[in-house]
Formats: C-alpha cells, sequence, structure tokens
C-alpha cells in the first residue's frame, strides 16, 4: 500500500513537472505567434493582400460582393505585415499564418486536389476566382515577380516581400507579363 502511494506521488510529480516546462498551445495559438516572436536576429519575410483592381472593375464584381465588407476602399484587405520566417515556410505558409491572426477568410484547394501538386488559393476576404469577371482571381508575387508555379512550393528566403493581389484581367492588370501572349 505504502508502495503504491510512493508510485501515484511519484507520477504526479513527473506528469507536475512535464506541464509546468511545456509551452501547450492549440494549432491556431501556434500560427498566431508570430510578432512576438520577432527579435533582432529574426529572419522575416513580409507579406500584403489586396484587391484595388476590383475597384477599377466594380461593375463585375458579383453584386452580392458590393460592399465594403469585402472590399475595402482602398483596397487592402491586409497591408505589409512583417512575419517570422520558419525553416521551410513557403509563401502558402506565410498567408496561412497571416489569414489565421488576422482572421481573414480564405479557402484554397489542397495540392493532393489538383493536378499542378501545388495548394491552389480559391478565395481570400470571400473573394473567389470568378467573383469579378472571367479572368477574375488571386495572383501572388514575390520581391515584384511572378512564379509562375504554385504557392506552396515557393519556398521562401529571409528579407522576401510577398504580395496577394487580386487581378481582374488574367494577370495583366497587375504586371503579370508571362501571361501575354507572345507574337510569333
Amino acid at each position: 500500500m505504502k508502495k503504491d502511494i510512493i508510485a501515484l506521488f511519484a507520477i504526479i510529480l513527473l506528469v507536475a513537472v512535464i506541464i509546468s516546462g511545456t509551452n501547450i498551445q492549440s494549432v491556431d495559438e501556434y500560427y498566431l505567434t508570430h510578432i512576438d516572436d520577432i527579435k533582432e536576429d529574426s529572419e522575416t519575410v513580409i507579406i500584403s493582400i489586396r484587391c484595388d483592381t476590383i475597384l477599377k472593375n466594380y461593375g463585375e464584381l458579383d453584386p452580392a460582393l458590393r460592399s465594403e465588407e469585402f472590399v475595402p476602399p482602398d483596397g487592402v484587405i491586409l497591408p505589409p505585415t512583417e512575419y517570422v520566417l520558419r525553416p521551410g515556410d513557403t509563401v502558402f505558409d506565410i498567408l496561412d499564418r497571416a489569414v489565421r491572426y488576422n482572421k481573414i477568410q480564405m479557402e484554397y484547394q489542397g495540392a493532393d486536389k489538383n493536378s499542378y501538386g501545388s495548394v491552389y488559393i480559391q478565395g481570400i476576404h470571400y473573394l473567389y476566382e470568378f467573383s469579378c469577371g472571367p479572368l477574375s482571381g488571386w495572383m501572388y508575387r514575390v520581391d515584384g515577380e511572378f512564379p509562375n508555379y504554385g504557392c506552396s512550393k515557393y519556398t521562401l528566403r529571409d528579407g522576401q516581400v510577398i504580395e496577394w493581389v487580386y487581378t481582374c484581367d488574367l494577370g495583366q492588370d497587375v504586371g503579370c507579363m508571362w501571361t501575354e501572349e507572345v507574337a510569333p
């Protein structure tokens, strides 16, 4: 009996030590940590989300979305914001962290659900592909360049700038030149 009490006490003590030294977080809490994690020696990236092209194409926008609730007056959904870069982070990882932290709606298709083998962003802030015409949807650029591959395949480096932009003209209106037809 005395051995059982000692064993039980030892187990309780061990559990207490483990719990006191462990920072238990939910998945959301883990992803929400970014601003407090930034230190002088941290590697960081900057991300922004904009839909200002819709302002010039408002007549094409789905009538249900014609509201400042979905399209801010300046077109800025997320101003440039700095995030800690963790080893192996992709453009998608940072976007996912940013929308979770800022409580911005996002819907995406997993890499295993399409032929590209990369995550496909279907909608951000309730603005989806085709919400503002047949050539509309989300695109991203890093350091001013539009990569020709999916956001979950682009591994980031310290100091890079990610911009998510909504296009109403298959990229032409946001400066994407690789979508232009090249004359023979």
